[in-house]
Parts: C-alpha cells; sequence; structure tokens
C-alpha cells in the first residue's frame, strides 16, 4: 500500500523562490521511492509568511479536515513567530498546539513525526535590512531552536537540524534563491540528504499496509 506525507509549515515548505520540483518535501518523497517505498507526492499545507497561529488557524478552516492517518507527517514553522518578534514563549504556546495535531495526523504515533528546524536567516543579504545585528538574530533562531528540539523529544518525534546547513549560505550565495532570502534549489537538496534518512526510518518501523 502506498504510504502518505503530510508537510506543514511555511515558505521553507512551501518552496519560496523556486521551482515545485526543487521543494524539499517532493524531493524526499522521489528518494525514498528510489529506495523501493512507496510514497505519494506530499500533501503540503504551508503558506509564506505563517506564523503558528496562522497555520493553526488554516488547519482549522480546512474544509473537509485533514485526514488523521498520514504515514509522515513533517512540521517546520517558527520563522514568522521569530521575525516579528512574538517571543520564544508565545512561540512555545503555538508549537505545543501544532505538535499535538500533527500526532493526531499521525494517527496518534509520534514516531511518525519529523520537525525541522528553523533556518537561520542572519546570513542573507536580506537580513541587512533589519534592525537588529545578525548576531542578535541568530541568538534568537538558536532560542525559538531549542524549544523546537526539546518539545520534539519530549513527545518523541524526530528533529532534524538544517540550521547548521543554512548557515553555509554567509559564504556561498548559490545557496539562496534570487530573493536573497530562501533557500535555492542546490540548498534543498542539501535538506534532503539529512531528512530523508529520517523518513525512511520512520516508515521502516511502521507495519506494512498491504
Amino acid at each position: 500500500m502506498t504510504r502518505r506525507f503530510l508537510a506543514l509549515g511555511d515558505s521553507y515548505t512551501i518552496g519560496e523562490g523556486v521551482r515545485v520540483a526543487e521543494r524539499w518535501p517532493p524531493r524526499v518523497a522521489a528518494t525514498i521511492r528510489k529506495m523501493g517505498v512507496q510514497l505519494d507526492e506530499p500533501t503540503i499545507v504551508a503558506k509564506t509568511g505563517w506564523t503558528t497561529r496562522e497555520l493553526r488557524s488554516a488547519l482549522d478552516s480546512m474544509a473537509p479536515p485533514l485526514n488523521e492517518d498520514f504515514d509522515i507527517v513533517s512540521l517546520l514553522i517558527g520563522v514568522n513567530d521569530q521575525y516579528r518578534s512574538l517571543g520564544v514563549e508565545a512561540f512555545r504556546g503555538g508549537l505545543l498546539d501544532l505538535l499535538s495535531r500533527v500526532v493526531r495526523y499521525a494517527a496518534g504515533d509520534a514516531t511518525r513525526v519529523v520537525i525541522v528546524s528553523i533556518p537561520d536567516w542572519s546570513v542573507t543579504p536580506f537580513a541587512r535590512a533589519d534592525a537588529r545585528s545578525p548576531t542578535t538574530i541568530a541568538e534568537e533562531i538558536d532560542r525559538f531552536n531549542a524549544v523546537t528540539r526539546d518539545e520534539a523529544r519530549r513527545i518523541g518525534a524526530a528533529f532534524v537540524d538544517v540550521t547548521s546547513i543554512t548557515r553555509e549560505a554567509r559564504d556561498d550565495h548559490t545557496l539562496l534563491a534570487p530573493d536573497g532570502l530562501h533557500p535555492s534549489g542546490a540548498m534543498y537538496a542539501r535538506w534532503v540528504l539529512a531528512i530523508t534518512p529520517v523518513v525512511a526510518k520512520a516508515l521502516a518501523q511502521q507495519p506494512r499496509r498491504d
């Protein structure tokens, strides 16, 4: 039976600034299929600019609501909470609500959930126009990611760090899309290398559904 993949998030999941084929969720799915596992094209619920609150509102308004039997559910959210200076504790509250939802979408099984870290946009040309210094932005993102990592581990979900990969764009702007902010296809290719083994492991632990 073909497995099902739900990807939730913001611009980094929808792939702002790159072609559809360069987004990381479809590329992960394609790589998994090459490994001999039947995995559908991902259902993506994401939009550029979404905060945790806006993603939650979008999920609330979906009709019909999402199925609650996905084999893999990914979540990458929080950069817009950080960008808008909404605060770490407000982010934690929104994240906790979303984590309860993603586990539900994964048939109640947190081992089917993959949480991806927030990229560090402080290294991008876009950050030069921000009143905060790159150091301050990076420190804030580290604090947000610490919350994400700890809460993912608390519920037994996988956590994938792509933040360190995004910091390579400081010296290599080929890793950025033309907007000078979002990852390029080359950057997402590196994410795929980090995320795919985690997804493959989660799928391998599940009983076959024939």
